[in-house]
């Protein structure tokens, strides 16, 4: 038995998901006319009540076209310290835009919006302007912690009243959602683009969504264009995420089950020196110096089991749909055993 907890990226399509691919109707999307696609498009910008919604490959290119339409090279955009879109997207923010990001130390990876009104730049020839807002939910290297509507309003109050365009990393929005008890239209009424990853929590294979009002997403079709994000017969992997919205995002709170039975686990243990609070389906936490990091991995490596090193001495383990109770038992004896 593999079990393979080194991100919810890692699930494979279920036999009810392959059987919507290989049923899609498929046509060329660059020309538009994939109906899969269109579905799909349509289906989550619904659900989130955007105008528009435009297929890519990945969270990255959404994040990253949604950066570069809302900003000109020279500006400024303002994120917490753990952002996604700053940590982990190959420092595309300058590479993509030419903007530069003005970090912030929020709670847990969630900014306030005092923060924000006071990195807000004055209006001087020798300042950049700052022009653009990035949220994530749930937040990754803050082990999967959450905004509540009401915190984004607040934000979004003092975006619209500076004139700031307001961007969310909805990674895994929907495992935020199943805590809050909110609504995805709820968000989508606070943000002027959001980011939908459809292949880590809810497990489709492929791709992320770009929702915006119509005229943002006709932009953001001729940026994933030139990112070479255009993409021909993929409704394929559009049915997969159609599939996984309609049938994967209620059975999220099973995930976040286990996530907090590993958090119980490792508290008992005697060489975990701290743990971020679990409050979705990601566990970080640290180990104390007499376990080194590397030997940690290696026992449970000889057990069939992987794990994400997140730093010196902290590991990560995330939980999704192909981690099972019985994984979970497994896990629980190796860690107990050690």
């Amino acid at each position: 038995m593999i079990i393979d907890l080194r991100s919810d990226t890692v699930t494979v399509p279920s036999k009810g998901m392959l059987e919507a691919m290989m049923s899609a109707k498929v046509g060329d999307d660059v020309f538009a006319e994939d109906p899969t696609v269109i579905e799909l498009e349509k289906k989550c910008a619904s659900l989130f009540n955007k105008e528009a919604g435009l297929f890519c490959p990945s969270g990255t290119m959404t994040n990253q076209i949604a950066i570069k339409c809302h900003t000109q090279p020279g500006d400024e955009l303002l994120c917490d310290v753990n952002a996604h879109i700053y940590n982990y997207e190959g420092g595309g923010i300058s590479f993509n835009s030419g903007v530069q990001a003005k970090l912030l130390q929020g709670d847990r990876g969630r900014i306030k919006a005092q923060q924000i009104a006071d990195n807000i730049n004055g209006n001087y020839d020798w300042l950049t302007k700052t022009s653009l807002v990035c949220l994530e939910n749930t937040v990754n290297r803050a082990g999967g912690s959450y905004y509540t509507v009401n915190q984004i309003n607040e934000i979004k109050h003092i975006c619209k009243e500076n004139g700031l365009a307001f961007h969310l990393d909805g990674a895994r929005i929907f495992n935020a959602l199943i805590e809050t008890k909110e609504t995805p239209q709820e968000i989508g009424n606070t943000f002027d683009s959001i980011s939908v990853c459809l292949s880590k929590g809810l497990g489709a294979p492929v791709g992320s969504l770009l929702l915006g009002d119509t005229a943002f997403i006709k932009k953001a079709r001729k940026i994933r264009k030139v990112f070479g994000g255009g993409m021909r017969q993929a409704g394929f992997l559009a049915a997969a995420g159609i599939y996984a919205i309609d049938n994967n995002v209620t059975r999220l709170t099973e995930d976040h089950k286990r996530a907090k039975a590993i958090e119980t686990i490792l508290k008992a243990t005697n060489y975990v020196e701290s743990i971020l609070p679990v409050d979705t389906n990601i566990v970080i936490f640290t180990l104390k110096d007499s376990l080194k990091s590397e030997v940690f991995e290696n026992k449970l490596k000889e057990q069939g089991i992987k794990m994400s090193a997140f730093g010196k001495q902290t590991i990560r383990f995330v939980t999704h749909l192909d981690f099972t109770d019985d994984m979970l038992m497994k896990l629980e004896t190796v860690l107990k055993g050690i």
